[in-house]
């Protein structure tokens, strides 16, 4: 969708009346924060685990009762991951409950609610990732110009793509997470996709595979305890499971990058990477992502770079939503520009052919 990237401030042609509200919903956070048109990043910001709340209506509705004026809040935008259905829906294979956007409308009392997809806001956001950078993995500090990808494991794996275009940028939302993968799970489904391994939940499906063809026993059973071992160096087989993610995540983000042309650059999101962000930088992340036979000179090239998701979401969800405000602004005043000139137009003429009348000899 064509859309601009720039700050908060500067996207709407004309102010919101009231705040609204901006969601970043993930399949184990909901980040909420209160925008409006004259602030870059959120006033007022919470966070809620998903498992504590009943339905995205509920967090919604008990976020904006800590608001000091609830009343003035009419209006919304959710960042999602999932793919929209033609009933109003969303297909999502992550979060723990359904999300419909029109009764969320409805229940919240809500004007207006809209819905994008998560990866797509935070590459919305991707403009002002440079306030958010944690750690460069590869490349040149400066990327050339071109179209930008934006990805991540979290409970899922999500990925957006970012192209430069005349008066703005266009972001497409894919479902990279989706993608087949892994002979070795295919023991347990039919269709393993990407996801599969390169999320939270994969890391401990990663973790028990490794352990399957070793021939021992798992020792760790959350993606937290992995990760915290791994780190702390004192258990081969959480480190090797954590760097087998690693690897894997950077040979799938090279084949990204590659498909996508990605020469603006590499963002890596999500709620994993940054709390391993000192085992990423040791691990097998970037000779994987290097490792593309003749293309390897391409893709050192790329800046990867490492970004805190944190608000992101919730300030590229916010952007996109204030660049729709502007778009919808700008085609009602060129149409309402248009309406006059046909009616003078058509004065014009009527004049035109009155004088020619009246010119004319009885």
């Amino acid at each position: 969708m064509p859309a601009s990237t720039r700050s908060l401030s500067s996207t709407a042609s004309r102010p919101i009346p009231a705040p609204f509200i901006a969601a970043d919903v993930g399949g184990t956070h909901v980040r909420v924060g209160l925008v409006s048109a004259s602030a870059s990043e959120p006033t007022h910001y919470r966070r809620y685990a998903c498992a504590d709340h009943p339905g995205l209506a509920t967090i919604l509705a008990t976020y904006i009762a800590t608001l000091p004026e609830p009343a003035r809040v009419r209006r919304g935008v959710i960042a999602c991951a999932g793919h929209a259905l033609d009933d109003g829906s969303l297909l999502s294979v992550n979060l723990p409950w359904p999300v419909v956007p029109a009764r969320i409308r409805e229940q919240l009392g809500f004007d207006d609610l809209r819905l994008v997809n998560d990866f797509e806001a935070v590459a919305h956001a991707v403009a002002a990732a440079d306030a958010h950078s944690l750690l460069r993995l590869s490349g040149p500090a400066r990327a050339m110009p071109g179209p930008t990808l934006v990805v991540g494991p979290g409970t899922g794996l999500g990925a957006a793509v970012r192209i430069p275009a005349r008066g703005g940028a266009v972001v497409l939302a894919t479902e990279a997470g989706q993608a087949a993968l892994l002979q070795e799970f295919l023991r347990e489904r039919r269709h393993v996709p990407m996801e599969h391994a390169l999320s939270g939940p994969g890391l401990l499906r990663m973790h028990q595979a490794l352990a399957r063809v070793r021939g021992v026993a798992p020792t760790r059973s959350t993606p937290d305890a992995i990760s915290a071992a791994a780190r702390a160096g004192d258990d081969p087989l959480a480190h090797d499971t954590l760097d087998l993610f690693c690897g894997l995540l950077g040979s799938a983000v090279g084949d990204m990058a590659l498909l996508y042309g990605a020469h603006g650059g590499v963002h890596l999101a999500g709620g994993i990477l940054p709390q391993i962000r000192d085992f990423l930088e040791r691990s097998s992340f970037v000779a994987r992502f290097l490792d593309k036979g003749p293309m390897r000179e391409a893709l050192q090239k790329i800046p990867v770079t490492l970004v805190e998701h944190g608000q992101l979401g919730v300030i590229g969800a916010a952007s996109w939503y204030l660049d729709r405000i502007r778009q919808e602004d700008d085609a009602c005043t060129e149409a309402a520009a248009r309406t006059p000139r046909r009616r003078n137009t058509a004065s014009t003429a009527s004049q035109t052919r009155d004088g020619e009348n009246h010119d004319e000899t009885p």
